[in-house]
């Protein structure tokens, strides 16, 4: 099949294609006399695994070794779990991390009238101070 072709089944544009071509997410297809690349049907199950675990937040890099790790289908899974596991934890410690952000902006929030002078802002004055 075509580019487009793939790209429409896949769920992807064509420059997505592409780029995860350049990045080694994707083999590189033959060519056809004319130029045109010509891609296999497991092409499209490829990119949309690609697509998922993107929607999942592993980078590109992470991606690579699931695909890696996909061609071994008759292993175990202990790697595939151990690699969604270290993602969880880091989507763990992101959401901690940014409950922490949200705690602090409410009570910057909170703490400001939102009318009178600036220079008496509690957000601003929290903002600018010093530390210890």
């Amino acid at each position: 099949m075509k580019i487009g072709e793939l790209a429409q089944k896949a769920q992807v544009n064509i420059d997505t294609v592409r780029y995860y071509e350049r990045q080694g997410l994707l083999p590189a297809p033959q060519r056809l006399r004319s130029g045109y690349r010509q891609y296999a049907p497991g092409d499209v199950s490829r990119l949309r695994f690609v697509r998922r675990a993107k929607a999942l937040g592993f980078t590109l890099l992470e991606i690579r070794d699931l695909l890696e790790l996909s061609n071994h289908r008759d292993e175990d899974m202990a790697g595939m779990k151990t690699a969604a596991m270290q993602k969880l934890d880091d989507v763990e410690a992101k959401l901690a991390e940014l409950t922490r952000i949200r705690d602090g902006l409410r009570t910057l929030v909170a703490s400001c009238p939102g009318h009178g002078i600036l220079e008496q802002c509690p957000i601003l004055n929290a903002l600018s101070e010093d530390p210890a």
